[in-house]
């Protein structure tokens, strides 16, 4: 089977009016794939869709030969699924909890499933503390445990949602570097505000914010794009207000006690400004703020 995910005019409303999707396009080939957006932008809403928890009021998404939306245990068979939030049995132990799951997911033979979560609680450096009771795992630890759990049956599409909120930094990147190990073989899609996760991992991304994809790329690519386009100037905080008038300033951020502000402007915009070598960041606040977008940085 084909591990490309396609969604196709894919709209979704709330009732009393919120409109959370506005017909998403998009094309997730094998390997992981950044959603990118703000809190409320629609991406948890997407991932519920795409993981047949929630109905689309239109539009299609196909993965490989399967229609997602009209043929949901076909791709519950396929799916893994981390939620922004999920709970745990505090008083279960790691390996219990573990087979009880692969027992729910229909690994009934008792030698198959033992060899199963042993692997995949090698897979995520669980192993050690097996026994230990849930409700003393750290969140990264349950972070990595819920990633066990949604690779039961070996998901050809995995979709976690803001995994990294809250980890520590050694916690960030244990589960970074396993979401980079499980990309090569599936279609993974790291929904998060973080732009950081999307930098460092994802091949492709896109930006979403009300429901509509305003930027598809490679991270790579839209950050080259954008050279000779980002000026960054020091200023003091009572200046901004002054300097937003007359100037696109895309994001500010304090150092040592001054704003440090970034401006978009396809030439150096007038005296004090410095050039600014590009990131991912200044990709999604140029592109938040309709700088930049689909018809100015080709999806690849």
């Amino acid at each position: 089977m084909s591990a490309v995910l396609t969604i196709t005019r894919l709209s979704k409303t709330y009732p009393g009016g919120a409109r959370a999707l506005r017909g998403v396009d998009l094309t997730v080939p094998n390997g992981l794939f950044g959603l990118l957006g703000p809190n409320g932008a629609g991406k948890s809403t997407l991932m519920r869709i795409l993981a047949t928890l929630q109905e689309p009021d239109s539009g299609s998404v196909r993965l490989g030969d399967i229609d997602v939306l009209h043929d949901k245990d076909a791709v519950r068979q396929t799916l893994g699924y981390l939620p922004q939030e999920f709970g745990v049995y505090p008083k279960s132990r790691a390996e219990e909890l573990l087979d009880h799951f692969a027992i729910l997911k229909g690994l009934a033979g008792k030698g198959e499933r033992r060899d199963t979560v042993e692997a995949l609680l090698r897979r995520t450096n669980l192993w050690d503390v097996r026994r230990q009771r849930l409700g003393g795992f750290s969140g990264g630890m349950k972070q990595r445990f819920g990633v066990a759990v949604a690779l039961l049956g070996n998901p050809k599409l995995l979709i976690v949602d803001e995994p990294t909120a809250g980890l520590d930094p050694a916690e960030r990147l244990r589960f970074l570097n396993l979401l980079s190990e499980l990309g090569e073989n599936s279609v993974v899609i790291l929904s998060t505000h973080i732009v950081e996760d999307v930098s460092e991992l994802c091949s492709r991304m896109a930006i979403i914010d009300a429901g509509e994809i305003l930027l598809e790329a490679e991270p790579l690519r839209a950050v080259a794009d954008l050279a000779g386009h980002i000026w960054r100037k020091t200023i003091d905080k009572a200046e901004l207000p002054g300097l937003e008038r007359t100037h696109r300033v895309i994001s500010t951020k304090l150092l040592a006690g001054r704003t440090v502000a970034h401006v978009y402007h396809p030439e150096a915009p007038g005296a004090g400004f410095e050039p600014a070598v590009p990131d991912l960041e200044d990709v999604y606040f140029s592109t938040m703020a309709g700088h930049v977008g689909r018809r100015q940085i080709q999806a690849l």
